[in-house]
């Protein structure tokens, strides 16, 4: 249930029915928007009787909300949500463009890279401390030390930082370094960590899982406005196929559909979407198009001898092309970049 309050509601209005909605049983989460105050009600198993509400001071209506996702929805908020990474906006006017090294693999390598993708343009920059791999040989990061890292490149540069998080564990210890949190395709039904990071109070990146469905995307995203945090940032990032000339399908449709049944912004990811550079820059464009809020792209210096994922890594010289590509048709789209 939706509880849509006036736009002249007052703060002490607003409290009176969060109140009414606790006693009777329920969670209220209050939802401020450019206009006015929705208050979404979780908790309850069946239909809530609107009478004790609806005649409240302040209230303009009562409304059922018939998705199984109900604080991610547009009938829970009508606007589009902008989430703020460290001042960057992400699901605003302005493109947010996240860029970086698949892993940290050094202080020399992340700052050189940091440097020449924040030269090119820029606004947050990714790196993984550490990283779940299929195989249990392969470079799993450098932990602790990788934050680290990831710290004093935020204090080099002054670009935000956005990495991932594996278990509801190092929460903590991500977060004293992190500005934003991933969530990688491999956790996107992690239940524990979700919650965990619901409590969190700080921007989470949520990356579709490999098989999953856009609903199955949103209940993911609900676990944590559920919990009290709406800092949520959505990211396709392909899912797989029956195809091999590519590394995963990216589903490029997801993006007007979850704009239309969510407020939540949604990125995309057309390093992993693809697992090949030379797709990166077309598909980069067709998700800007798409009108996606952003992208997360993976640049590295020297991919050749990357530890992680250097066959879909962008060239610095490649990256600033599709900077210049984004700049151009941005406009076209009514956007900056």
């Amino acid at each position: 249930m939706l509880i849509v309050m006036d736009a002249a509601a007052t703060p002490e209005e607003v409290r009176r029915v969060v109140e009414t909605v606790r006693r009777l049983g329920f969670e209220a989460h209050p939802i401020p928007g450019a206009q006015r105050t929705a208050i979404g009600v979780t908790g309850n198993r069946g239909t809530v009787e609107p009478a004790a509400i609806e005649n409240l001071p302040g209230v303009l209506e009562v409304i059922p909300v018939t998705a199984p996702y109900k604080l991610v929805s547009r009938e829970a908020k009508r606007e589009n949500t902008v989430v703020s990474i460290r001042g960057v906006p992400v699901g605003g006017n302005k493109l947010a463009v996240i860029a970086g090294p698949c892993a940290v693999e050094s202080e020399t390598q992340a700052i050189e890279i940091a440097r020449l993708v924040k030269d090119a343009g820029a606004t947050l920059y990714r790196g993984g401390a550490f990283k779940p791999r299929t195989s249990p040989y392969s470079f799993q990061g450098l932990g602790p030390e990788g934050l680290k890292i990831l710290s004093k490149v935020r204090s080099e540069t002054g670009l935000p930082i956005v990495t991932e998080v594996l278990d509801p564990e190092s929460v903590d210890l991500v977060a004293e370094h992190a500005d934003c949190l991933q969530v990688g395709a491999r956790n996107m039904q992690n239940f524990t960590l979700l919650k965990r990071l619901g409590r969190l109070r700080k921007p989470i990146l949520l990356k579709r899982g490999m098989a999953a469905t856009i609903e199955e995307l949103l209940l993911s995203a609900e676990y944590m406005l559920a919990e009290g945090n709406y800092e949520v940032v959505l990211c396709e990032r392909g899912v797989r196929t029956f195809v091999n000339h590519t590394r995963n399908t990216l589903d490029l449709s997801a993006i007007p559909y979850v704009q239309r049944i969510s407020h939540l912004p949604i990125l995309v990811d057309p390093s992993h979407g693809t697992g090949k550079r030379q797709k990166v820059l077309p598909l980069s464009r067709a998700a800007i198009a798409a009108g996606a809020d952003g992208l997360v792209v993976e640049v590295h210096n020297h991919p050749e001898a990357a530890l992680s994922d250097g066959p879909q890594a962008l060239l610095p010289s490649m990256f600033a092309e599709l900077m210049d590509q984004v700049r151009r048709l941005a406009p076209v789209l009514g956007r900056t970049a």
